[in-house]
């Protein structure tokens, strides 16, 4: 039952750094890192995507920060987000991406090792940035966030505790996990704080006789996801200084002061209705034993045109040529 416990914490990165009044003089620090770690994908991201590719020019023209989210333990990304944040239109997109998605590549030595969350092993965010690039038709990653299991007691109590309405009672139990897992958490609503966070976070399958999430991994995601959504909601109207604080101490981040005062500049306004949830498509499969989640590359596209707004912004010069 080794699930990640980070969304919420790396939902708080983002919109934390976002939201932290700056003023113009962040300018002048240029690329000053606020967060640990030594890693840049700006300078070790490569364009994939083909030119003649109509989400080539689509990408290179979008005012968008795309940030790369990884929640980390026992060196796998059992956590992995994208967070896209439309600074023109005041939206934000954040796409799932399946622990278990099949990735090929030339590094794996293993079945598991085609698992997207092996690829972080080394302890590299850029190599799993260049693959939910590729999966995400070449989108452009500009930024990574990552964010160990560590400290994310602190940063719940610090927003207050997070409001849930609990879907069926939430219960099992492990004792040979490490640490032992315990999880009760009664059917109805709740408030999630440093008490329950982890469990309910955790939460994957329940015991024998108690109900389970009826899609699995992906209903893990998607309840997690509404946790977000609530988290980001008590964020916005509580002292943001003190959640950054929490999570500076706690994240590996390139993302610069001045990046983080240019999108605070823009962001200033964003509220839970703003905020866009999406799951990779694709389906369950089995090979060589193990299960993957297959992505669908057409629905994938369908997904980014929508996110992209593509379909509207290519028909506004032909409305325009026709007056």
């Amino acid at each position: 039952m080794k699930v990640f416990s980070k969304q919420f914490l790396i939902w708080l990165i983002i919109f934390t750094v976002i939201l932290i009044p700056v003023n113009y003089a962040l300018d002048k620090l240029g690329n000053f890192r606020i967060f640990q770690g030594k890693e840049s994908l700006m300078d070790n991201m490569d364009v994939i995507v083909d030119p003649q590719d109509p989400f080539f020019e689509v990408f290179g023209e979008s005012q968008r920060v795309n940030i790369l989210l990884l929640g980390v333990n026992d060196g796998l990304s059992d956590t992995i987000m994208l967070g896209s944040y439309d600074m023109k239109n005041q939206r934000v997109d954040v796409i799932s991406i399946p622990r278990d998605t099949y990735y090929d590549r030339k590094e794996a030595q293993s079945a598991a090792a085609h698992k997207i969350n092996a690829i972080y092993r080394n302890g590299t965010a850029v190599g799993t940035a260049r693959a939910v690039s590729d999966i995400l038709m070449g989108m452009p990653i500009h930024y990574y966030a990552v964010v160990s299991y560590d400290g994310i007691g602190n940063i719940v109590d610090s927003v207050g505790g997070v409001p849930m309405d609990i879907p069926f009672h939430m219960y099992y139990k492990d004792p040979k996990d490490k640490p032992p897992l315990y999880i009760d958490i009664p059917e109805g609503p709740t408030t999630i704080d440093s008490n329950n966070v982890q469990e309910f976070l955790r939460f994957r399958k329940g015991a024998p006789g108690y109900p389970n999430y009826p899609d699995g991994d992906i209903g893990r995601i998607k309840a997690q996801q509404e946790f977000m959504k609530s988290a980001f909601r008590e964020a916005i109207g509580i002292s943001l200084p003190i959640v950054a604080r929490t999570i500076i101490q706690n994240v590996d981040s390139d993302l610069t002061l001045s990046m983080a005062g240019k999108i605070a500049g823009k962001a200033t306004g964003l509220t839970g209705d703003d905020i866009q949830t999406w799951l990779t498509p694709g389906k369950d499969g089995v090979k060589n034993g193990l299960s993957y989640w297959w992505v669908d590359e057409s629905a994938v596209e369908e997904m980014l045109i929508e996110i992209y707004s593509i379909e509207t912004e290519e028909k506004e010069p032909q409305q325009q040529a026709s007056e």
